[in-house]
């Protein structure tokens, strides 16, 4: 591959690691306000703002896996728990010092705002290593035995394993630690699981349109992928 075409790669790669480290931090800090959707008077949804930009994250690591291979997907992983546990650095010092008379938002404010987002990224970072590292495995798997055909099965196989597991994890802890009632658990678990399916279903056809773009830029055969470190 030419050097101009490895640079604009790389570009693209780091644009898209910056995609799902900020989804995965927005979606830890804001995971407090809950809403209510109806979708098209079929269902309706309760869940947290938190889960909105998560699906991306998701959708993410299987572009990254499908062109620059498992190798960098699980490095977007482990740059996003370090980013989430520095925000979580970040907020426990915010939280700890004292609010002057005249600030905006006083300390009980920000305490009710940000005070939980510890837990929740505790608690959401072991759920998301869980999820993240099996989606990533999974969708490997399914490439290796499909022989890079078949982009619909591993995408959502390997989404809808991956998010279900999440979804358990992350509330089993919440709940754990007190953060949500344990009489919420079922409904948000079913809430939270069936949104994320219905996305990992509509996102499939951005999918195959990111894939079949990237192939066309840099002139990949179904199952090549992109080697960014030779």
């Amino acid at each position: 591959m030419k050097a101009s075409k490895k640079l604009l790669a790389y570009k693209i790669y780091l644009t898209l690691a910056a995609l799902f480290i900020t989804s995965l931090v927005v979606s830890n800090l804001i995971f407090q306000k809950f809403f209510s959707w109806d979708f098209f008077g079929i269902y309706t949804f309760e869940i947290s703002v938190g889960i909105l930009p998560y699906p991306l994250t998701f959708l993410v690591t299987d572009l990254i896996s499908e062109i620059f291979g498992k190798k960098k997907a699980n490095q977007v992983v482990i740059a996003g728990i370090f980013a989430s546990f520095f925000s979580l650095l970040i907020i426990y010092v915010s939280d700890v010092v004292t609010a002057t008379s005249w600030s905006p938002v006083n300390d009980e404010v920000f305490s009710n705002v940000f005070g939980l987002s510890i837990i929740a990224v505790f608690s959401s970072m072991i759920a998301y290593l869980l999820a993240q590292f099996v989606d990533i495995r999974i969708y490997h798997y399914w490439k290796r035995l499909t022989k890079g055909k078949h982009l619909w099965l591993r995408n959502n196989f390997s989404t809808v394993t991956s998010q279900f597991l999440d979804t358990f994890s992350v509330l089993f802890l919440l709940c754990s630690f007190g953060v949500i009632e344990w009489k919420l658990f079922t409904v948000l678990l079913l809430n939270g699981f069936l949104f994320k399916v219905m996305v990992a279903f509509l996102d499939t056809p951005i999918l195959y349109l990111a894939v079949y773009y990237m192939r066309k830029l840099f002139n990949l055969e179904v199952g090549e992928e992109i080697d960014l470190d030779s």
